[in-house]
């Protein structure tokens, strides 16, 4: 089997699991999101997913975006999805289409000047942290809402919605908890699930998932 046969199957897998979660839960596979994730992964990987149908790539690192995303074709969103440091606020608002990791009001203000900087309105998720990970990035839950209404209140950025990292183990719960903050912020979209759970993720009302390894293959050591 080809590089560009494997990654082809994968994606269909995936695709098919997606839908067949969305089905379970009562809603159309047509709502959700498949970020394939290009971590580590050259960007020839990336064409040939965008050849076998995928049309939304993620990174981690404002460095990898930069080198991959203006190799997609134009009909490809850039969604960054690791955490954003302020010195590369300006670079990742000229890469990205996307930034899923707002977590704080400085970052936000920051983007949003940036985005104007660059003449674009940047979509954007707040990430929220759950579980109390110190290691992980994101806002606490019962800061949310007040960091949410900050972020409407920025003319160039987009909020789409929340998104979140759970921690290992029995991450459905939590993706069940992410849906209840975003009921209660009127906010439909939600980014969560990865690919080694993202069938629950989509059962628990996930509109974007965010899949590299299932896609890719195994992860290249960095």
């Amino acid at each position: 089997m080809t590089r560009a046969e494997d990654i082809a199957a994968r994606l269909a897998d995936v695709n098919g699991r997606i839908a067949a979660a969305a089905v379970r839960s009562g809603r159309s596979p047509a709502n959700v999101l498949l970020v394939a994730v290009g971590k580590t992964y050259p960007l020839s990987d990336l064409l040939l997913a965008y050849a076998a149908g995928a049309r939304a790539f993620g990174e981690n690192r404002v460095q990898e975006a930069e080198e991959k995303f203006p190799g997609l074709p134009p009909d490809a969103a850039g969604h960054l999805i690791g955490p954003l440091q302020s010195n590369k606020v300006n670079r990742a608002a000229k890469a990205a289409a996307v930034i899923q990791t707002v977590d704080s009001d400085a970052l936000a203000r920051r983007l949003d000047r940036a985005a104007v900087a660059c003449g674009k309105r940047l979509a954007v998720f707040v990430q929220v942290r759950l579980g109390g990970e110190a290691t992980k990035s994101g806002v606490e839950p019962g800061e949310a809402a007040a960091l949410v209404e900050s972020v409407r209140e920025l003319p160039a950025l987009d909020l789409r919605g929340l998104m979140t990292i759970p921690p290992p183990g029995e991450s459905r719960p939590h993706f069940a908890t992410l849906r209840k903050l975003g009921e209660s912020l009127g906010l439909s979209e939600l980014s969560m699930g990865m690919s080694d759970d993202f069938e629950a993720a989509v059962e628990e009302g996930a509109t974007v998932v965010r899949v590299g390894s299932a896609i890719f293959g195994e992860r290249r050591k960095e």
